[in-house]
């Protein structure tokens, strides 16, 4: 595996001209060497790599982000955080990678003592489980692409003490509208997503039915998302477009779910049914259920009666 410390090794690795800058760079992607078959197959950044590219014969080629095959069909736009490791496998007859677009790469010391510096590990999309490029409208990629050009204009620039500044507010422009673009694909890819909600119901519905929920407790966020091959907090921002409910929120619908059907239809105490469904307290899981309906657990069965 190959890793690239800074960004200049990087560069010259791909022989391109070493960066005005040594911390950020833009370029074409038209200008790197093609990705010839005896490049590394695998290999990490110590610094943030964004790509607005297209891939010519992506069909022929299967890129691994983490553990898992990564989505460029028909996506353009990839993020890769610093020491996310990433593979490649080409078919037999296949003697390069053909791609076209922009890069970024920001060393995390340019972040240092700037707004972005904490900020810019919130966004969703550098995390290894986020497996599709981001997919671009003409007018979005034309509005990505002018920041970039903007980027680089800055970059290749004489150096002044607004250089910085102006550069982390073109790169958290860019974020943001990569964050919206990303919400947006979250609907406009509706079904993959809902086959996302079945799976997780599926999760839920066998964990609540499984015979050690007393001794394993209630279903955890972390829990979940390790089920679904997806992040926490990419679970939880997925949840929220489609349902208007986190992951958390979706866990406490499924547990009242779940205590309606057995106080309506069996005679277990409410103490009972709270040990049943994993609870440890009996004050906790009557909390939860009057915050959830507005009645306590009792006040629920009797309206049966």
């Amino acid at each position: 595996m190959k890793r690239f410390s800074t960004i200049s090794e990087f560069l010259q690795f791909r022989q391109l001209p070493r960066p005005e800058h040594p911390l950020i760079c833009v370029f074409k992607v038209e200008s790197v060497e093609r990705l010839l078959i005896e490049a590394p197959k695998s290999w990490l950044y110590d610094f943030y790599a964004i790509g607005l590219k297209r891939v010519d014969n992506a069909k022929d080629a299967r890129l691994k982000y983490g553990q898992q095959e990564y989505d460029f069909d028909n996506g353009i736009m990839s993020f890769v955080a610093p020491g996310q490791v990433l593979s490649l496998s080409l078919d037999d007859h296949v003697k390069a990678i053909k791609q076209s677009g922009w890069m970024m790469l920001i060393h995390p010391d340019f972040l240092w003592n700037t707004s972005l510096a904490q900020a810019i590990n919130r966004y969703d999309f550098w995390d290894y489980t986020v497996h599709e490029a981001l997919f671009l409208s003409e007018r979005e990629e034309a509005t990505l692409v002018h920041i970039m050009e903007e980027v680089q204009r800055e970059c290749q620039s004489n150096i002044d003490k607004f250089t910085k500044n102006i550069i982390i507010s073109h790169i958290g422009t860019l974020l943001n509208y990569a964050d919206r673009f990303y919400h947006r694909q979250f609907i406009t890819r509706e079904k993959a997503h809902h086959q996302v909600l079945a799976r997780l119901e599926k999760v839920l519905n066998d964990y609540f039915e499984g015979d050690d929920l007393t001794s394993r407790g209630l279903p955890t966020v972390s829990y979940l998302a390790q089920s679904l091959n997806l992040s926490p907090k990419y679970l939880s921002s997925l949840l929220k477009v489609l349902t208007g409910e986190n992951t958390q929120q979706h866990i406490h619908r499924k547990v009242i779910e779940k205590a309606k059907e057995k106080l309506s239809t069996t005679d277990l105490s409410v103490s009972e049914i709270a040990y049943e469904l994993g609870f440890e307290h009996i004050q906790s899981f009557s909390k939860l259920f009057k915050t959830k309906t507005n009645q306590s657990p009792m006040a629920f069965r009797q309206s049966f009666n």
